[in-house]
């Protein structure tokens, strides 16, 4: 067989994204180019790697195999290659950190300035929901996890990083005024949530729940953007952590209701599994926490702590 590296990483690509299309955006290669290669690479194996069913690509059973075993190859590829800068005196690998939806609006302020010191690090940063976030910590696909809800069911350490406030927010165009919302005007009104497995609607609905508060008209949406874009456009309201919505309660089209219970305080926390083994990247990273974390909620965050006292 001769198939080359260059193969290998238009396969996995392929396989990531079950689609030609996809892996070539990605690859920034035309669509031919990405199917000749997968041709080329298809036509070394006696098996089919992929089918079409319907329109759509798939991968075969033997062609997850191989795919996998591709991500391994690529994988000691780019472990000779960060091996061969650490011997040259610079630090060099991948970041892998996974983050909760609303974690966006944290976690990049405190990467920044390892990234600028460290430039031949490699970050990978997943956002996405709560319950993907925890899968893949459990799965060790990555060294951290950014979480405001620490999950009971893994043996974890962590550092905590800043606060997490959650307000019940409206839109600044709203008939009801910030002073006349009521627990029992929450009753009729529409309330938008977070979709299932988010640490932001779980926090809603325990509130609710802690008030007996039955909801008569529920959205759900699956991003905190969306959510956002929903309460400003009036739909209904929201309980939504203050960091994600900064500019919205400066530029007056969200405003902030003042309840019994309110407002919401966790913690951000940047947690890992208590066994992980971490590479040279990830015990850099975490000394950098230790002595930047201070300065770095001071510099970047001020407004938060102005803000809470206002």
């Amino acid at each position: 067989m001769n198939y080359t590296l260059n193969q290998l990483r238009i396969f996995v690509k392929v396989a990531q994204n079950q689609s030609i299309t996809k892996a070539s955006e990605e690859l920034h290669l035309t669509q031919p180019a990405v199917s000749i290669q997968l041709k080329n690479f298809q036509d070394q194996f006696p098996i089919p790697l992929t089918e079409i069913v319907g329109r759509r690509l798939y991968l075969t059973e033997f062609g997850k195999e191989i795919a996998l075993a591709a991500e391994k190859v690529l994988g000691e590829i780019h472990a000779i290659n960060y091996k061969t800068i650490e011997y040259g005196g610079d630090l060099a690998g991948q970041l892998k950190i996974a983050v909760v939806s609303t974690g966006k609006y944290v976690m990049p302020y405190f990467l920044s300035g390892f990234m600028k010191e460290h430039t031949r690090v490699d970050l990978v940063m997943d956002v996405t929901n709560k319950a993907a976030v925890i899968k893949s910590l459990e799965n060790n696909e990555v060294d951290f996890a950014l979480v405001s809800v620490l999950p009971k069911h893994l043996n974890i350490k962590k550092v905590e990083l800043m606060e997490n406030i959650l307000y019940l927010v409206g839109s600044n165009n709203d008939t009801i005024s910030s002073n006349k919302m009521s627990l029992k005007s929450l009753t009729n009104a529409p309330l938008i949530f977070r979709e299932n497995g988010s640490a932001t609607g779980m926090a809603m609905e325990n509130y609710l729940d802690s008030k007996k508060i039955k909801v008569s008209k529920k959205i759900e949406l699956t991003s905190n953007e969306a959510v956002k874009q929903a309460v400003v456009a009036g739909l209904g309201y929201s309980i939504m952590p203050i960091i994600g919505i900064k500019n919205e309660i400066r530029n007056k089209s969200l405003k902030i209701y003042d309840l019994p219970g309110l407002p919401i305080k966790t913690n951000w926390n940047l947690i890992w599994i208590s066994s992980k083994k971490f590479s040279p990247v990830a015990e850099t990273f975490l000394r950098h926490l230790e002595d930047k974390k201070e300065s770095i909620i001071k510099n970047q965050f001020n407004w938060f702590s102005q803000y809470q006292e206002e």
